[in-house]
């Protein structure tokens, strides 16, 4: 006689078994969603520098970028001289409104969803720097995300790119590397590594 049932243990057995690879893909999709969020983020700030540095090559006018606080930030066109709006502008920001400041581009000012650090330091005033009108910063700096919401010193997500190297007539992207690692944070030696 043959029986062509289920047991119970055998439905046990594979209730059991699918539970393990439902909750083992749950983590590791978590942590590929962080991973790229991070790299989105940084890959959108990416894009909106170059795009900046080349709109003051292409309309011959300085572009200011400010970066607010750590969660948001803004850009800004050279087309005035503090008393009305001039053809080239002044090499001088004038932030506000109307007549007599520079024009916020479109789509600005924009929030970002994970804190992004300016040489390595939290961003506790506003930090403003420029492409001219030859595309060149008036800074040389590191733009980085650097997320470890636990505080255990330890990067929660490690993607790809994670940092912004702005030289004077290059914009990079990069992996953040602390100490010859990729995500331990011993607050000395931390650099952002062209990829």
């Amino acid at each position: 006689m043959k029986d062509s049932g289920v047991t119970l243990v055998e439905m046990l057995v594979v209730i059991s078994i699918i539970s393990i690879i439902a909750i083992s893909t749950a983590f590791s999709f978590q942590g590929w969603m962080g991973k790229y969020k991070i790299e989105s983020q940084t890959k959108d700030l990416y894009a909106e520098l170059m795009d900046a540095r080349l709109s003051a090559i292409e309309n011959k006018r300085t572009h200011f970028v400010i970066l607010q606080d750590a969660t948001s930030y803004t850009f800004y066109e050279d087309d005035s001289n503090g008393g009305m709006k001039v053809p080239d502008g002044d090499s001088i920001l004038q932030e506000g409104n109307g007549a007599t400041a520079d024009t916020e581009l479109p789509s600005f000012p924009k929030n970002v969803d994970y804190d992004i650090d300016w040489n390595n330091n939290s961003i506790a005033a506003k930090e403003i720097f420029s492409f001219n009108t030859r595309g060149i910063s008036s800074v040389e700096a590191d733009i980085s995300v650097y997320l470890d919401r636990d505080g255990d010193g330890v990067q929660d997500a490690i993607p790809d790119y994670d940092c912004i190297a702005i030289r004077s007539t290059r914009i990079n992207l990069g992996k953040l590397e602390i100490n010859g690692t990729a995500n331990r944070l011993d607050d000395e030696c931390i650099e952002c590594i062209i990829k």
